[in-house]
């Protein structure tokens, strides 16, 4: 029995969507740029993946910008506010950011710009207070993470853009794991850049994009990070990538029909794994109970996050460990050193992501290895 829990590293690509990008590959595979026919279609799918995409986040198509995934986006948004100033400002994140926020505003702070990092409570929540009281005159971007993606987290996103709106600040979300599991409508909610990903919910690796509040980024200004042939309003330049944007696009339609009813059903799921496991002693549920509803994490008092990663992966069931590797060293999760767990608790970090092959059975199936597993601890 094969159980994929690890969505929130990447979901399979639809079935609708290989299929629309197969098509795409074989009869728009034109350069967008080009004036004659060929390049034509190639124009009227990327623009109609631009209307798929705005109508998800509820935003004007004008604001959609295609980039290679969240990643780009997030660095899109960061050193493109950057770039126009000519000597170091202030720029504000969270203490619970992804590493392409994180990353990118530690590169500014070596080069002189003064970074504030958001402290977080036990739940893995930013203060609406505390950013308040963090802003000054000459801080140029705030970014906050929508919802987290080790401990499935959702930040008062609505309640910091505002405070961001109020002083005239421009205000980043990465909601690369949240789009597609929460409702974010740019229209009633104060955000100026946000940075999503396709193989998120169901599109290809590779692709994503980031919405700029055409408004706000006139006024505040974005630098391109690379220059070229002027593509995607100038932002983003070189050849897209038709097949994989036309794949996004499916994809973001297909998530905007069926949101809420599978955020209900995950939901349920997930209540029903957290139940399952409650009665295990030494398994801590970690982050908010306001959370994504596909998303459960935990750490374990004496075991080690990538053990029970490793066990699971024996027994055909997909997780992944908020712990990293590098050079054969096994480093405790950030996020949760930043929550306040201790090194020990923040190595045997866990989570588990549900989607939409999750079932019932494979909900049953999972609690049950898992405490075979931990009954041998």
């Amino acid at each position: 029995m094969q159980i994929y829990l690890d969505h929130g590293a990447t979901s399979p690509a639809r079935p609708e969507v290989i299929e629309l990008m197969t098509e795409v590959m074989r009869s728009q595979w034109g350069n967008p740029s080009s004036l004659h026919a060929w390049g034509e279609r190639s124009t009227m799918a990327i623009e109609r993946a631009r209307l798929q995409v705005a109508s998800l986040l509820n935003a004007d198509p004008e604001g959609i910008i295609f980039t290679s995934g969240g990643t780009e986006s997030d660095n899109m948004a960061l050193m493109g506010i950057a770039r126009q100033y000519r000597t170091p400002q202030h720029m504000i994140i969270s203490s619970v950011e992804h590493s392409a926020v994180r990353l990118p505003a530690q590169y500014l702070e070596q080069h002189g710009w003064e970074i504030t990092r958001l402290s977080v409570d036990r739940d893995g929540k930013v203060s609406p207070q505390d950013l308040g009281r963090s802003l000054r005159p000459n801080t140029v971007l705030v970014s906050v993470i929508a919802a987290q993606n080790e401990v499935g987290t959702i930040q008062p996103i609505d309640k910091l853009g505002q405070i961001c709106r109020n002083a005239n600040v421009p205000f980043h979300t990465d909601a690369v794991q949240a789009i597609a599991k929460i409702d974010i409508n740019v229209q009633t909610l104060p955000i100026d850049l946000l940075s999503l990903s396709a193989h998120k919910f169901y599109g290809t690796q590779g692709i994503g994009a980031l919405y700029i509040n055409p408004l706000i980024i006139q006024k505040h200004g974005l630098v391109p990070l690379n220059l070229g042939g002027g593509q995607e309003r100038g932002y983003r330049s070189g050849t897209q990538a038709v097949a994989a944007i036309a794949g996004l696009g499916l994809a973001a339609e297909l998530a905007a029909k069926e949101l809420m009813s599978e955020s209900q059903r995950l939901t349920k799921l997930r209540d029903r794994l957290y139940a399952l496991l409650d009665d295990i002693p030494d398994l801590v549920p970690t982050g908010s109970s306001d959370r994504l509803p596909h998303h459960l994490s935990f750490y374990h008092k004496y075991l080690d996050g990538r053990r029970l990663v490793r066990e699971l992966n024996y027994a055909g069931i997909a997780i992944s460990s908020g712990s990293a590797c590098s050079s054969g060293a096994i480093e405790p999760s950030a996020i949760l050193l930043a929550m306040g767990y201790s090194d020990s608790e923040a190595r045997n970090s866990i989570r588990l992501t549900l989607g939409k092959s999750t079932t019932e059975a494979d909900i049953e199936w999972t609690a049950l290895a898992i405490h075979q597993i931990l009954s041998r601890v």
